[in-house]
């Protein structure tokens, strides 16, 4: 085999393979309960569904442009306006093939060889693959729950070398559940501006978000990139859809990636999420939203009961992060046992870094709350069982 030299460092996505073997055992009629995996549980909302079937129907399915089709990123544009009173002109909104493909193309006009890019541990894995595929170095930023599990500008200051090129943030972030607060986020945009870096922000969780509204990075200034999903708050993951906002100045050479990297985003999950901002469906997704808050108010204490300890309580996504080194010594092999003795699937910190991975799980809210109880119920008897 001749395999490229950076393929060393791009780890498995271990939740995904962990799933999978948890797909196995019910596919040989064992009942698992799936913490483990980032994907509502929630059908696609009726009048997304309705949508697609209605421009189905007229079985025209075509590419469209590169950057998406215009009502779609107008609609898109009206939703900054309406939720954050932000005006985002439509031409610095570019719809991709998921919030993956909106990182791609964003770090895709960003990163040169060499090129260093901070990023929080623990975090979101694909940021640092996705640094590394395009021959940039990933520099990880350890966070703790004494920071929220998210950087400080004076961290950030200290870490900006020469070669330093930009920061890469999430705000709810994965796998915390953690939010920058506007001041902070505000204290770490003039940081990276100040050193003549780029800022790009996760998003993808916002509209999940409990107690607190989350506030876009785009309101501190237009030079921010940020990604945003169709995925996570609108529930259309399989639809593989999301979006990209951009400053203006860097919308042709990112139409031209996209139209090299996959053509256009699915023409069908366009039309589809040209209902995702009507009000019909905007109360079916709040009613999700508290549903939501309620799992994660039955998951928090269950699993402080059980011994794991939550340093920084998560106020958006749908993630509890857990330090489970009262418990175990090493997350993946307890992880390992508790899906194959206890029957509960959940995420070892592996994933998310290397900043003690070791002592932490991650545990997705995304199954009802009964299916939670069975979980939690599942996990003391392993325990017990020890």
């Amino acid at each position: 085999m001749n395999i490229a030299a950076r393929m060393a460092q791009i780890a498995p996505f271990h939740v995904m393979e962990l799933m999978a073997r948890a797909q196995a055992q019910e596919a040989e009629g064992r009942s698992i309960i799936h913490l483990e995996v980032g994907e509502p549980d929630f059908a696609t909302a009726e009048p997304i569904l309705e949508a697609a079937k209605r421009f189905l129907s007229g079985g025209h399915v075509h590419y469209t442009a590169a950057l998406g089709l215009r009502g779609l990123r107008e609609a898109i544009s009206g939703h900054y306006l309406d939720r954050y009173g932000l005006d985002i002109s439509p031409e610095r909104i570019v719809v991709t093939a998921g919030a993956s493909g909106a990182l791609l193309l964003a770090l895709g006009v960003l990163v040169s060889p060499g090129d260093e890019w901070l990023v929080p541990d623990p975090g979101y894995p694909c940021n640092r693959h996705f640094v590394r595929l395009l021959e940039g170095s990933p520099t990880a930023l350890p966070v703790g729950p004494e920071a929220n599990y998210q950087p400080t500008a004076k961290q950030i200051a200290a870490a900006w070398t020469e070669k330093t090129r930009g920061l890469l943030l999430a705000s709810p972030a994965n796998p915390t559940g953690t939010l920058i607060e506007p001041i902070a986020m505000a204290a770490l945009a003039a940081v990276v501006a100040g050193r003549g870096g780029t800022l790009l922000v996760d998003e993808i969780y916002h509209g999940l978000t409990y107690g607190v509204d989350a506030v876009s990075a785009l309101s501190i200034s237009d030079d921010i990139f940020v990604i945003n999903s169709f995925s996570k708050y609108f529930g259309m993951t399989g639809w593989r859809l999301g979006w990209l906002v951009a400053p203006q100045c860097y919308v042709r050479e990112i139409e031209k990636l996209a139209q090299n990297i996959y053509i256009a985003p699915s023409t069908v999950a366009q039309h589809a999420a040209l209902a995702a901002f009507d009000p019909a469906t905007t109360a079916i997704l709040e009613s999700r939203r508290e549903e939501f808050a309620m799992r994660r108010d039955l998951l928090l204490p269950g699993l402080r009961k059980l011994g794991f300890q939550i340093g920084a309580e998560p106020r958006g996504a749908f993630y509890v992060y857990a330090d489970s080194s009262a418990l175990a010594a090493d997350s993946f092999e307890f992880a390992a046992q508790l899906l194959a003795r206890g029957g509960v699937a959940a995420t070892p910190g592996l994933d998310f870094g290397s900043n003690a991975p070791q002592r932490h799980m991650r545990f997705a809210y995304t199954v009802d709350r009964g299916r939670i109880e069975q979980g939690l119920a599942c996990m003391a008897a392993f325990l017990n069982s020890r």
